[in-house]
């Protein structure tokens, strides 16, 4: 893969300097709107030309020094104030940084939750016309959150207000008067637990008296066999729609009457009518078929270079983590980072394993990854108990068997799973034993014997298909969650390329470190098996007439740049990876730069401290924060 020109240039209108500083928040005034001087006609908008390319350079950062412990996560902007506002998930805190000189940030202050909810911690934080929005997770995490509001300038709590479980990621209408929220809703550890997911639209045109209003998935209870049958994944332990739900990530339309919320675990998409608070529909995203070419993947982490190959039989799950909106041609279209997320509770309980003489107790978690090898081991998954077997998969049979009609190609035949079994092959790849068996119509297993002959006394599930995690890519979805594009495997083909440098400097070479983990140096090939690069995170940033997404990938590290004006034929424009010691065993101890991508903000040049477009980035394992510039080529 190479970096391709852009030839088109178009233009757009964009705010005043003027009307920027007049922006103001939770009274119906915000970005947009810009301010008539006093017996003058409304202000002319200002035109912004449109680049032919851009390279992102890092020209600045704040470094919190704590490793690994998610110190620096979300990030966002206040144009006015000229204040990044960072989640400190290891502090419990947003972290205030003044970004005057985005060269050289400098902590200024802090948010706290403390007084709002105690033993509370901050997921999320959002920023509108000088009004900061607080994503407040409760202790217990089942119990319902809060979103508070806080002046930007002087850091002056002014509300909060009760919301659903775990809120998470939450986001500003265009017009600065609502506020949506995600409320994951995930289960206890021990799944005893398992609160609804939902989005709380708040309203909060006085932002002193906001106003909730919840959108929740109570009418799809009673319709999980329908939903199953359309794709869409619902599985946790006695769970119904609601308690299964788990919404991720939101984003709005231009106008801020629908919105859209990934539900990832279930690997669907929730459509919402904002003005009524209701769910419109639940669709799924579907899945990838990497045995079609320029769909491959690196399925093994042992052979300590890239290999990437398509794999009939294996699908990848989207399931994706972030998602941004954007208009194009007079429609919407949303961008998703296809990470892969599993459902998996109860891993720390020793009694959910149970120890190979007393059995796995079922009701203490669920897990539903499984490597390839032991789901496929042709003696059974019985050498697992005690160490990695989810006692659910074992209460369905005694172990697994490949279909030789979908996996001959790579050994697998009657009762044996031949070479496809290999480390080489998909022995190491990390997959979902919840689906791909064969079942009957009313969802129970199809057994057969361990000779690959179907018989009800049997006891082996028979798989047709392999459900991998994440796609490895990032897509671009209409406004009903119909799929209009995906990246394939050129991530992972960059990554493996001369064409990829790694550093500020961009001398290192990625494919030396293809597919490394961001916790760890000398780790070349080692996501291979599990999710690859990982894409995280995204947004979206309009310059001129163009319209460009910003992949965060968590493992690799970096943030990819691609032209996505046109919808169905993105363009690859730049990437860029600032870790800088990819050797060293444990980045902690050294310098490492920054690792492990979580969170995104785009600033236009309009509201930029410099006047030049820039981009903010949350790195959780190295606890920095990367102030990005955009180098425009006209």
């Amino acid at each position: 893969m190479q970096v391709r020109s852009i030839v088109q240039a178009f233009s757009i209108s964009v705010l005043s300097a003027a009307a920027l500083v007049a922006c103001g928040g939770g009274n119906g005034i915000g970005p947009g709107k810009p301010v008539t001087p006093p017996g003058q006609g409304p202000v002319k908008p200002v035109e912004e030309a449109t680049p032919v390319s851009f390279t992102l350079e890092k020209i600045g950062g704040y470094e919190t020094g704590v490793f690994g412990k998610s110190a620096a996560e979300i990030p966002a902007f206040d144009a006015a104030s000229k204040r990044a506002f960072v989640v400190n998930a290891q502090s419990g805190k947003v972290d205030v940084l003044d970004l005057t000189d985005p060269a050289k940030p400098v902590r200024v202050g802090e948010l706290a939750s403390e007084s709002v909810l105690a033993g509370s911690e901050i997921n999320s934080v959002a920023v509108h016309g000088g009004i900061v929005a607080v994503a407040i997770q409760a202790k217990p995490k089942t119990a319902n959150g809060r979103v508070a509001f806080y002046q930007a300038a002087d850091l002056s709590l002014l509300s909060h207000v009760e919301v659903g479980a775990q809120p998470d990621m939450l986001t500003f209408t265009p017009d600065g008067r609502r506020v949506l929220t995600a409320n994951e809703g995930e289960p206890s550890d021990d799944y005893q637990t398992d609160p609804e997911g939902s989005v709380s639209i708040i309203h909060i045109d006085n932002v002193k008296t906001p106003v909730v209003r919840t959108a929740d998935f109570s009418a799809f209870n009673g319709r999980e066999s329908e939903l199953r049958k359309k794709g869409v994944r619902i599985f946790g332990p006695n769970a119904n729609a609601a308690r299964d739900f788990e919404p991720e990530y939101v984003a709005l339309s231009a106008d801020g009457k629908t919105a859209w919320a990934t539900l990832q675990e279930n690997n669907a998409l929730a459509i919402i009518d904002v003005d009524a608070a209701k769910v419109l529909d639940v669709v799924p995203f579907g899945y990838k078929d990497h045995g079609v070419a320029g769909k491959g993947i690196d399925a093994s982490d042992t052979d300590l270079k890239a290999d990437i190959r398509t794999w009939p039989g294996v699908l990848g799950m989207y399931l994706p983590d972030a998602i941004a909106a954007y208009q194009a041609g007079g429609k919407t279209y949303l961008v998703t980072a296809n990470e892969g997320d599993a459902r998996a509770w109860g891993e720390g309980d020793a009694a959910y394993w149970g120890d190979g003489v007393v059995p796995g107790d079922a009701s203490k978690g669920f897990v539903e990854e499984f490597r390839a090898k032991h789901l496929i081991n042709a003696k059974g998954w019985g050498g697992r108990a005690g160490d990695d077997l989810p006692p659910q998969l074992n209460a369905l049979a005694k172990g697994g068997l490949l279909n030789p009609a979908s996996f001959a190609y790579c050994g697998a035949a009657a009762g044996t799973p031949g070479a496809c079994r290999d480390d080489d092959k998909l022995g190491r790849l990390t997959v979902s034993w919840t689906q791909g068996y064969q079942t009957h119509a009313d969802g129970s297993p199809v057994l057969y014997t361990s000779k690959g002959v179907q018989d009800p006394a049997g006891d082996r599930l028979m798989y047709d298909q392999l459900y991998a995690y994440g796609a490895r890519s990032f897509c671009i979805w209409n406004d009903k969650g119909e799929q209009v594009w995906d990246s394939g495997d050129a991530i992972e083909q960059f990554f493996a390329s001369d064409a990829c440098k790694l550093g500020a400097s961009r001398t290192i070479p990625c494919k030396d470190f293809f597919n490394s983990n961001h916790e760890a140096g000398g780790s070349l090939d080692n996501r291979s098996d599990n999710k690859g690069p990982e894409p995280e995170g995204v947004v979206v940033g309009k310059i001129g007439s163009k319209h460009f997404a910003f992949i965060g990938l968590e493992r690799m590290g970096g943030v990819l740049a691609y032209d996505i004006t046109n919808p169905s034929a993105p363009q690859f424009v730049d990437y860029l990876n600032t870790r800088e010691d990819w050797t060293t065993k444990d980045p902690s101890t050294v310098q490492a730069g920054d690792l492990g991508p979580e969170g995104l903000a785009f600033i236009p040049a309009a509201q930029s401290p410099n006047g030049k477009p820039l981009l903010l980035v949350g790195n959780e394992v190295s606890g920095s924060t990367t102030v990005m510039q955009l180098n425009l080529q006209y």
